[in-house]
């Protein structure tokens, strides 16, 4: 009893964490409400009313589903070539000691601790130097740029964590590399490249800063809403889309966090 008491969290802690909580939430909230409100060009407080009209107008909107359907596909491509990139490099850093090893280390995470602003001036420079006409695959190779560092950062820590006996024991029982991969090594990463795919697919998909200098004329959901915000048209459709984003997000990070809570051991790890 004693002991749960000295590990209880003092009052004005916890006052402190809920009024933290409800700042960032709050914003969020607004959003569901005005989502509703039957006020079509500003938002007024309190709304004068509430209505599910703007449900059907956003359905019905082909601009909506084509800048919906472009940020997902270029989201699913920047994350699967994250993920291709960012566990070799992770692989490479963690599992070998060669000359400069720490600079490429830094390299690597250099992308999403430089300001956006940075990265898209930086990568628009260089598609005009190379001249690459801007299209998807400009978009797709500038989200790589920092999807890549998130997913290192996850799978670095893991192969760190990793015992080098289990390879060793692979190895020494006749699997060849790629059954020491498939066998031994993705098991143990598995959770960590899971937790680095969806936050890169997140990144990705709600980046504003360097779309704007690699989209061109392609409209993602992200720079569709900020436009809707700048030229109203029906501004209640922007929030229902953004409720929409919200809602269908969190169900699968709900999901990874169930699936990774109880992946933080891996097999060999201390011993």
């Amino acid at each position: 009893m004693r002991s749960d008491r000295l590990h209880e969290a003092p009052l004005g802690l916890k006052i402190a964490a809920g009024l933290g909580l409800l700042f960032l939430q709050l914003p969020i909230l607004l959003i569901f409400v005005y989502a509703f409100t039957i006020e079509e060009k500003s938002f007024k407080w309190p709304p004068p009313g509430f209505t599910l009209q703007w449900f059907g107008r956003a359905w019905a909107r082909p601009d909506v589903w084509e800048a919906l359907s472009l940020s997902v596909q270029v989201a699913a491509i920047a994350t699967a070539v994250a993920l291709v990139l960012g566990t070799l490099a992770a692989a490479a850093v963690a599992r070998s000691n060669f000359f400069g090893r720490e600079s490429i280390s830094l390299l690597l995470v250099l992308p999403i601790a430089l300001p956006g602003i940075v990265t898209g001036i930086a990568l628009r420079s260089a598609f005009g130097i190379m001249e690459i006409p801007f299209s998807f695959w400009t978009i797709v190779l500038g989200h790589a740029t920092f999807c890549v560092v998130v997913v290192y950062n996850n799978a670095v820590a893991r192969f760190r964590r990793l015992s080098g006996s289990l390879i060793e024991a692979s190895y020494d029982l006749g699997a060849d590399g790629f059954q020491t991969f498939r066998y031994v090594i993705l098991p143990n990463i598995g959770t960590a490249l899971l937790a680095g795919g969806m936050l890169a697919f997140a990144l990705s998909f709600d980046e504003v800063i360097v779309t704007t200098f690699t989209a061109g004329q392609q409209t993602t959901l992200p720079i569709w809403m900020l436009e809707e915000l700048i030229r109203p048209r029906e501004r209640p459709v922007t929030n229902v889309v953004a409720m929409l984003v919200v809602v269908v997000t969190f169900l699968p990070i709900l999901g990874a966090y169930y699936l990774t809570r109880d992946g933080a051991e891996t097999a060999g790890s201390g011993k």
